[in-house]
């Protein structure tokens, strides 16, 4: 598991601050635990993190190598909002055997386990990459950076985007793409045959394709422009086909 910072969003306007900003419904983190991002007014990626509801505040459970941008962010926002905004020394802990009792079920994918927040690291041994990879699940400043536009990387499936919840900043962009286009690009899964680096560009027929990312085994993530991805693809001396 990549590392995680827990912050804390607290006054009395947490959530109708936060229910202007981000991707998915804030009110239903009152049931326990929501995935969601922050965009640009652009429609692409700053930080995708967890919501988890309290009973005076709200947590936020971000990628530490996103926390700093991310706090920045919804300081720039809050204006004259009844909102506080401070890192905690929560420990975040993740899993896919038995779970500790104050433990939430991953909203992402029944296969991600569960996640839990306390004093100390419970985490078991789970290897994370294999399961991103069997179910294409993207990972912050991997296949989730600067460039993404979150649909191509599968959010809607993630179920970290409400369309029916109204406003939230890249709303409009996101918007168009869910149903005035169709997707020519995003995350795949590929089989790899051979050694190729994450971060090779790929190709076929000598035309860029796309990009390898996470690799686990026989199979890898890469991000690929889908009327080319046909066929054998090259990344490095490895041969991809594209999975699903």
């Amino acid at each position: 598991m990549d590392e995680r910072t827990v912050l804390s969003l607290g006054g009395a306007d947490r959530v109708s601050f936060l229910q202007g900003l981000v991707t998915n419904d804030v009110t239903k983190a009152a049931e326990g635990i929501i995935y969601t991002a922050l965009l640009t007014p652009q429609g692409k990626f700053i930080a995708d993190f967890f919501v988890i509801g309290q009973k005076d505040r709200l947590l936020i459970d971000v990628a530490t190598s996103h926390a700093q941008i991310l706090g920045q962010r919804l300081m720039m926002y809050r204006l004259r909002a009844a909102v506080t905004i401070a890192q905690t020394d929560i420990v975040v802990s993740c899993g896919t055997g038995p779970a500790p009792q104050d433990a939430l079920a991953d909203p992402r994918h029944a296969a991600l386990g569960w996640r839990s927040y306390g004093e100390t690291d419970v985490s078991d041994g789970t290897d994370w990459d294999v399961i991103r990879v069997a179910h294409k699940i993207p990972k912050t400043g991997i296949e989730l950076t600067e460039d993404t536009y979150i649909l191509e990387a599968g959010f809607e499936a993630l179920n970290g985007v409400d369309f029916k919840k109204g406003c939230f900043v890249g709303q409009e962009i996101v918007a168009r793409m869910k149903h005035k286009t169709v997707l020519k690009k995003g995350l795949a899964q590929v089989a790899i045959s051979g050694t190729a680096a994450p971060g090779a560009e790929i190709t076929a027929n000598g035309k860029p394709v796309g990009v390898l990312h996470t690799i686990s085994g026989p199979h890898a993530l890469a991000f690929l422009r889908f009327d080319r991805a046909e066929g054998e693809m090259q990344a490095g001396e490895a041969t991809l086909t594209r999975v699903t």
